[in-house]
């Protein structure tokens, strides 16, 4: 098996807490009940033939106002609560969260020992400025691919061809982390190794298993 030389982290749900964790936040600061809204943004995730939140306005289709819009007048044609005249949530979604420290910082001493690190993330337009405070990409990253860069999303194999692209590292020596299974069953499929982020420490402990033994890394994916 070749040695790991690349390792590609998510940003939501990896470098920042839960996206569950966060979306509670989020309706605290907007005092909105949170099921309510949540079955508001899933009928409007339907009407676009999916069930992934994130799709219509992450590559995008649709601009993340028009798609509050459309989420503001379900909610009020449904249970009468206002969402107001949002534009974009980045500032109450990412205002004041927390970047995952310990993972960034074993990032950053794999980036010391020669490895490339890199970024990829189902990321929406307006929300480009706010994460880029949140973690430099320039102190921190040897490449990023953004979905609405891209035009492509995980889990798609041409994101991270793009990402292969950028590092010139092949898919066998590549890992990608991320909180979703069916993106690292997209990195998988595309040939990367792949581990499914649940906490900061067992994706060290993964990760650490992998770069030191990887055909037994491998098998406890």
């Amino acid at each position: 098996m070749p040695e790991i030389r690349a390792v590609w982290t998510d940003f939501g749900g990896v470098l920042t807490p839960p996206v569950s964790e966060t979306f509670g936040a989020f309706c605290e600061k907007m005092q909105l009940p949170a099921e309510p809204l949540l079955t508001a943004i899933l009928k409007v995730t339907a009407s676009y033939g999916t069930d992934d939140v994130m799709l219509p306005i992450d590559t995008p289709l649709v601009t993340e106002e028009e798609w509050l819009a459309q989420i503001g007048q379900e909610l009020q044609v449904n249970t009468g609560l206002q969402l107001g005249t949002l534009t974009t949530v980045a500032d109450a979604w990412f205002g004041d969260r927390p970047v995952n420290k310990p993972w960034l910082d074993r990032l950053a001493r794999l980036r010391d020992q020669g490895v490339f690190v890199g970024m990829i993330s189902n990321m929406v337009p307006a929300w480009d400025e706010h994460w880029r405070r949140m973690v430099d990409p320039a102190s921190h990253f040897d490449g990023v691919v953004l979905s609405f860069q891209a035009g492509y999303r995980k889990p798609a194999r041409e994101i991270f061809e793009l990402a292969i692209g950028q590092s010139g590292i092949p898919p066998e020596q590549s890992v990608f982390v991320d909180d979703l299974p069916k993106n690292c069953d997209g990195a998988r499929a595309a040939g990367w190794q792949a581990i499914h982020f649940t906490g900061a420490a067992a994706a060290i402990e993964a990760l650490d298993r992998i770069i030191s033994d990887p055909i037994n890394g491998k098998e406890s994916q």
